[in-house]
């Protein structure tokens, strides 16, 4: 196990040590070709004619193989036939390789050594710039120092770093190896050349063929890397750019020099310069090289890009992006609706507990428990868009909104229909729907409003998208599709079927005005939605967050609150002052009947009956009506059968109708009136309604 630890520490250490080794490389190379870039050349050129790039950059070489093939071609020929001596074709060769080349390859030549004198024997060169046309010294000894093609021909390997670039591995049967990039003080351009030895058979002489290739063309691609031709990618990745906050851009046709490229702030971040968006390379790279020295701290104030704010994918300054939320303000008005979800539960305990008073049994209990419960709900909308809306919160926003609504509004509107049916009825017979079938009515519209809900959460679940305030802020909204307004439409229709049905009992009488409070409740629902809809949509379109929030709760307040505070308040106000359990003098004296309270089953006796005085009270009121019905049918029989004449001294006989006959007969008629008002006052009249 140790060895193995030290294994790997030692790769790691080689591996580092061989990036450093690179990175080193490469800057000195840099520097260099800043210097020459900017003519700093003096005291270089002075020295030397070519300066060395330490750095090999062998994908270069790649866009002159066709003129590779041709020098080893020749190479091979003059070696296998032993030609080296033929002046003449040598001359020939040397002009072919100049002529037949691309318009980069600058100069070619054929020099022949003899190996024993150390001796030039035969040099043949053309070349386009006069200034490349090098010639050997007699002295052949200066020669490695001096050219940078010509290698060490006493040597071995003649042709090794770091003049040359050592053979690429898929390349290793080339009879020849090019040099690294150089510059030449006298053409001013950058070059490489392309060197092979040839081994004559016959004589102790080495040819030596050689062709210099234009590199000025080229550009230095220090950004990431991006294989291609035209650029020198051993240079890719030592750009000076801010990698965590910045990205580099390579700049075309720049050339040989240092700084070729741009630094662009990475989305989410700016630059301390409004003006100068985008980094010069040349500026960052003088900037760096102040940093390493420190010189200055330049670099880090300006070339540094700065985060945006918060939530800002893009920007240009440190301007925010995000609408600021109120917490302090939002948390205040959650506290309120969390409070009236509080009092709302411990209302419907309330009415659980008094259930059996007259105030509330009348009103049905258990619809008065739903009412609450869905009350309840509404006022969790304000948890639900509380914070930063996401797609979670937004389905908790319209399950609590619809079905909170939903529950709620049948609940009042199931107990406002039994009134209406009750009060259109035009037959005898008395209507009587009692909780259970109001609850099977009830129970589809709930279902199919829990379906609705449950298949849009599925399918399509609502998500927060960004929108932007009047000032340009963004903030999250719940988005709003075809569901939304489908569901919108189904609740408009249904809130006009509602209004429709209040308008129909508002004459209709209910024992504690109930019938009426709930229509004024149902009436102040749909124009607080009606209203809300408008400050949304035309009043506030472009509100912030907490704008919106507010309106939120002024909805759930003015919706909701006084809702509960309609049907609640007056039987609540009737059990403080101890009248729970008795009923209002008007209901009395109306003498509202179970048909036309909002459960089904009317006065209750507030004591036990007197059941024979009840029963004498009975008989005199079937006498009255057969003394009616009698007198009705003789005042039939005698208007019918005119030709019958009434007997002297009866009921209907002229004495009668001189005396005290005429002031019975017309009070007859009275009685009988009088006697239908009071059925009517006492329930017949109300139902015949």
């Amino acid at each position: 196990m140790a060895g193995w630890r030290a294994a790997v520490a030692l790769w790691l250490l080689l591996l580092f040590a061989g990036v450093s080794s690179a990175s080193q490389e490469a800057t000195a190379a840099l520097t260099l070709i800043h210097d020459i870039a900017t003519q700093n050349t003096g005291a270089l050129c002075s020295e030397q004619r070519f300066q060395l790039l330490p750095l090999a950059v062998a994908n270069a070489s790649l866009r002159f193989d066709a003129t590779r093939q041709k020098v080893d071609l020749i190479a091979t020929l003059l070696q296998d036939v032993g030609l080296i001596n033929r002046s003449t074709l040598l001359e020939a060769m040397v002009r072919n390789l100049l002529s037949q080349g691309s318009m980069s390859t600058l100069s070619a030549r054929i020099i022949v050594l003899n190996m024993t004198s150390n001796s030039v024997m035969l040099s043949k060169a053309q070349s386009r710039n006069i200034e490349l046309k090098q010639q050997p010294t007699e002295d052949s000894r200066f020669w490695p120092t001096q050219i940078p093609w010509m290698p060490r021909m006493t040597e071995s390997e003649p042709m090794q770093a770091p003049r040359f670039m050592p053979p690429v591995a898929t390349l290793s049967k080339h009879q020849g190896r090019w040099t690294v990039p150089y510059y030449s003080c006298g053409a001013q351009r950058w070059l490489m050349s392309y060197t092979a030895v040839v081994r004559s058979k016959t004589v102790n002489a080495r040819g030596l063929i050689s062709i210099d290739v234009d590199l000025s063309n080229l550009d230095v691609n220090q950004c990431e890397p991006n294989a291609t031709a035209e650029l020198l990618t051993p240079f890719q990745g030592t750009h000076k750019c801010h990698r965590p906050t910045s990205t580099c851009e390579a700049i075309s046709g720049r050339g040989w020099v240092r700084g070729a490229y741009r630094c662009h702030c990475l989305p989410g971040y700016y630059s301390r310069k409004p003006l100068q968006p985008i980094f010069n390379g040349t500026l960052v790279e003088q900037a760096w090289e102040e940093l390493e020295e420190n010189r200055s701290n330049n670099y880090r104030h300006f070339y540094q890009c700065q985060r945006c704010a918060p939530g800002c994918s893009t920007c240009s300054g440190p301007e925010l992006c995000l609408a600021e939320y109120n917490w302090p303000f939002r948390i205040a008005l959650l506290t309120i609706s969390c409070a009236c979800v509080v009092s709302t539960l411990l209302l419907i305990c309330y009415v659980t507990q008094h259930r059996k008073l007259k105030v509330f049994k009348v009103a049905s209990p258990i619809f008065l428990s739903i009412t609450l419960l869905g009350c309840a709900i509404m006022y969790l909308e304000m948890a639900a868009i509380f914070p930063v809306l996401d797609v979670y919160s937004c389905i908790a926003t319209k399950w609590t909104r619809h079905l909170g609504f939903c529950v709620t509004y049948t609940a009042l509107l199931m107990k406002t229909w039994r009134v209406s049916l009750t009060y259109r009825v035009k037959s005898a017979h008395k209507v009587k729907l009692t909780d259970k079938q109001l609850l099977q009515w009830m129970f589809p519209i709930l279902l199919v409003m829990l379906i609705y809900l449950g298949t849009w959460t599925l399918s399509a679940a609502p998500i927060g998208e960004d929108i932007y305030d009047h000032s340009g802020l963004r903030f999250k909204q719940c988005t709003y599709n075809w569901w939304d307004h489908s569901l919108a439409i189904g609740e408009v229709l249904f809130l006009a079927w509602g209004i429709r049905v209040c308008y129909n009992v508002r004459n209709a009488e209910s024992l504690f005005n109930e019938a009426r409070l709930i229509t004024y409740a149902i009436y102040n629902i749909a124009a607080v939605n009606i209203a809300m809809v408008a400050f949304h949509l035309l009043i506030f379109p472009r509100a912030g967050p907490d704008i919106k929030y507010l309106l939120g709760f002024v909805r759930t307040q003015l919706g909701t609150t006084t809702t509960v505070a309609l049907v609640f308040g007056p039987k609540i106000f009737r059990v403080l002052r101890g009248q729970g359990d008795q009923y209002d003098s008007r209901a009395r004296a109306r003498g509202v009947t179970a048909s036309f309270s909002l459960n089904g089953i009317g006065l209750v006796p507030e004591e036990p009956p007197d059941l024979y005085q009840e029963n004498e009270e009975l008989k005199e009121e079937v006498q009255k009506l057969a003394a009616q019905i009698e007198f009705m049918r003789i005042v039939h029989m005698e208007i019918n059968n005119r030709h019958l004449k009434p007997k002297p001294g009866g009921y209907f006989s002229g004495g009668g109708n001189k005396g005290g006959g005429g002031a019975h007969r017309s009070a007859e008629p009275s009685d009988v009136s009088t006697s239908g008002q009071a059925t009517d006052g006492g329930g017949g009249g109300a139902e015949r309604l």
